[in-house]
């Protein structure tokens, strides 16, 4: 599983004209899944997502994690994390798992999260063609990948 983490101060995810999420300060969160990906990754992802202390304190360092700004998460499926560039032009999305692995770990992810944050977690809508719009902050992009949870 891979997570590309926006640290933003607002951001929206539109479908059809319709906003389906949409957040102030706190993070964009992409999120790639893959069919190896197990309930053990959703836990160790959506602990170190929530726990990242990227936000500043009153000394302007990154100290101050989600929780510590009352901040918000914006959470979108994207099998696009999981391109495969090394032959030709054309991405290969292989290692993307597919809709009936991949929704049933987003969903996990998506009460993980509330669950760790006590807060609502705003999404788009799997599979769906969706417009992001957000404003990055710092701009701070941190991207984690379970496979890293082994190698401490």
């Amino acid at each position: 599983m891979r997570a590309v983490i926006q640290r933003v101060t607002e951001a929206s995810c539109t479908v059809d004209h319709v906003i389906t999420g949409k957040i102030g300060a706190g993070y964009v969160v992409l999120l790639g899944i893959e069919d190896a990906d197990t309930d053990e990754d959703v836990q160790w992802l959506a602990q170190k997502i929530v726990n990242l202390r990227v936000f500043g304190d009153e000394n302007g360092l990154m100290n101050k994690a989600l929780a510590d700004i009352n901040g918000d998460i914006l959470l979108i499926s994207q099998f696009t994390l999981f391109a495969q560039t090394k032959k030709g032009n054309r991405p290969s999305f292989i290692r993307a798992a597919k809709p009936d692995k991949a929704i049933p770990i987003y969903e996990r992810m998506i009460q993980v999260m509330t669950a760790l944050t006590g807060k609502k977690v705003e999404t788009g809508i799997f599979g769906a063609d969706m417009k992001i719009r957000l404003l990055n902050d710092g701009p701070v992009t941190i991207i984690m990948d379970t496979k890293d949870k082994d190698n401490h």
